[in-house]
């Protein structure tokens, strides 16, 4: 049995239903506050499911590499090694305000320091093997690509410019590093880190993030954790349409995603949080972004009842370079062909409810966004040769979608 936490108290516990399912209960006369998620109020009756977890505590488990990794290093400890296993491991560290420990445990995040500066000017070594065995762990972080939380307050206060340093007894992690092995998607870090330049041009929140100098790692500040030491609620789209996380491609970006938000966004900013989710959308179509599923799109807020906030950017990469035939990830009128910017329009009519002229601005923004973007792009190449092949894809590519999506016939 798992005790889940909400906030830094406890909420109530989750346990095995059945062969395959699981059972959530709250704890009894607990404060609506302490609710799990937007999706799940609190409630006397559990939360049963025949199959798998709630979407919200499955958000954040490993995929991929790490989940293997994971798999290989407690199997044999456990004897079984399912979602709920995992859950173990890497429950008491997570994106987002839950955490999970043993039934009988108390909540203790001790993440283990590691400067960041050392790692964006690390060169030479297995900096992969070095991290993944470091903080595996410690890392409740969806992906298929490996990434881990790590801890490094100092840089945080410089990279995200706080007032005031963290107390000293915060031991959570600060940063997420991304990170991939060269011969599977050579320089995805930078690939990467340039598209967030485009969202960051169309004056979207893109949390603060730098390459290391191999282009090896991308540092990115958490953008969950509050000044204080305390976290804010995060949940993906996944959550909210009440999928599980193999099914992140299933939908459509017309109801999975801007309608699904305008029905849980609380907040007296739902008009300007629409545009910027329009926007990211059409940015994901101008840089063939194949990989812009239900879990690339979350929501943040402060208080589970309270108001609602589009996240951050995150997960922004062009995909299309190292997959030739990609396509978009979700539906956009029925199909998942590239959209075109009279489909994009029409989108932005409809369901953001912007003007003709307005969602023309929208797209003029991010054509001007990409060509500024595009610049950097070319001087980088000059002063990386390694960078040449793919960072001139990523050029062809974003020309390619420009033409498509954002120009009009």
């Amino acid at each position: 049995m798992i005790k889940v936490w909400t906030d830094a108290a406890e909420a109530g516990l989750l346990d095995r239903h059945g062969t395959r399912g699981s059972s959530f209960v709250y704890l009894p006369e607990i404060a609506h506050a302490r609710a799990v998620s937007v999706t799940m109020p609190v409630r006397l009756p559990s939360w049963d499911l025949q199959f798998g977890l709630p979407p919200i505590f499955e958000m954040n488990l490993p995929e991929g590499m790490l989940r293997e990794r994971l798999r290989l290093a407690f199997a044999k400890a456990t004897g079984t090694f399912d979602e709920f296993d995992l859950l173990g491991i890497v429950g008491r560290s997570q994106v987002g305000r839950i955490r999970f420990t043993g039934q009988r445990e108390q909540l203790q995040e001790d993440v283990p320091f590691q400067s960041v500066d050392e790692i964006l000017a690390r060169r030479g070594g297995d900096l992969f093997r070095y991290l993944v065995d470091k903080f595996a762990s410690f890392s409740g972080i969806s992906g298929v690509q490996p990434k881990v939380l790590v801890r490094d307050e100092g840089a945080s206060v410089a990279l995200s410019k706080m007032t005031h340093r963290l107390s000293p007894s915060y031991r959570g992690a600060t940063h997420i590093v991304k990170f991939w092995e060269q011969n599977e998607y050579p320089q995805l870090a930078a690939n990467e880190f340039f598209c967030l330049k485009v969202a960051e041009k169309c004056r979207l929140d893109v949390p603060p993030h730098r390459l290391a100098e191999d282009a090896l790692a991308l540092v990115i500040d958490r953008f969950d954790l509050r000044p204080d030491g305390t976290y804010r609620g995060f949940e993906d789209f996944c959550v909210l349409n009440a999928r599980r996380t193999d099914e992140k491609y299933r939908g459509s970006y017309e109801t999975s995603i801007m309608k699904r938000f305008a029905e849980f966004a609380n907040s007296l900013h739902v008009g300007e949080d629409l545009e910027s989710l329009f926007t990211l959308i059409v940015i994901n179509c101008a840089l063939r972004n194949g990989d812009a599923h239900l879990k690339n799109f979350g929501i943040v807020y402060d208080d589970v009842q309270g108001e609602a906030r589009l996240a951050p950017v995150y997960d922004l990469v062009t995909t299309s370079v190292y997959l030739p035939k990609d396509s978009m990830a979700l539906t956009l009128n029925g199909t998942t062909q590239w959209a075109s910017a009279k489909e994009l329009q029409r989108l932005g009519e409809t369901r953001m409810g912007g003007s003709p002229a307005r969602v023309r601005s929208i797209l003029e923004r991010i054509i001007d966004a990409v060509a500024d973007t595009s610049k950097e792009v070319r001087a980088y190449i000059k002063r990386h040769p390694e960078f040449d092949d793919i960072g001139n894809r990523m050029l062809h590519e974003w020309e390619q979608g420009v033409a498509l999506s954002l120009e009009a016939d």
